[in-house]
């Protein structure tokens, strides 16, 4: 299977994180030791980078590896999917249609209470 990778999107989404740190692009180079001009063409989607480069970047920007290749990944399980399984997964089928039942009439109230303001 070929995954194509948009790396224009994940450089966009590192500027994002490291913007939102009010960090400049040198300081981000220094804290993964490269230079300033690789963090840029990283950004701009001009270049590949390792995973070792994309780990220190995420570690650097205090954000996980997910967050920065998020709609990137086909098949990205995220930490609400995985917290509900473990909660479920010792419930039986009825317990389970039960809980579901009040999943969603939550999500019917709350999004009728935000209309409402």
């Amino acid at each position: 299977m070929e995954v194509e990778i948009d790396y224009l999107a994940i450089g966009k989404r590192i500027r994002t994180a490291r913007l939102s740190k009010k960090m400049t692009q040198e300081t981000l180079s220094n804290m993964i030791d490269v230079a300033p001009t690789y963090v840029s063409s990283i950004e701009n989607g001009h270049t590949k980078l390792s995973l070792a480069t994309l780990l220190g970047i995420a570690q650097s920007l205090d954000t996980t590896v997910d967050q920065l290749l998020y709609d990137n990944t086909p098949v990205l399980v995220s930490k609400f999917d995985a917290d509900i399984k473990e909660l479920t997964s010792d419930c039986s089928n009825q317990e389970k249609e039960f809980l579901l039942e009040i999943i969603k009439s939550t999500k019917n109230a709350l999004r009728n209470y935000k209309l409402g303001k």
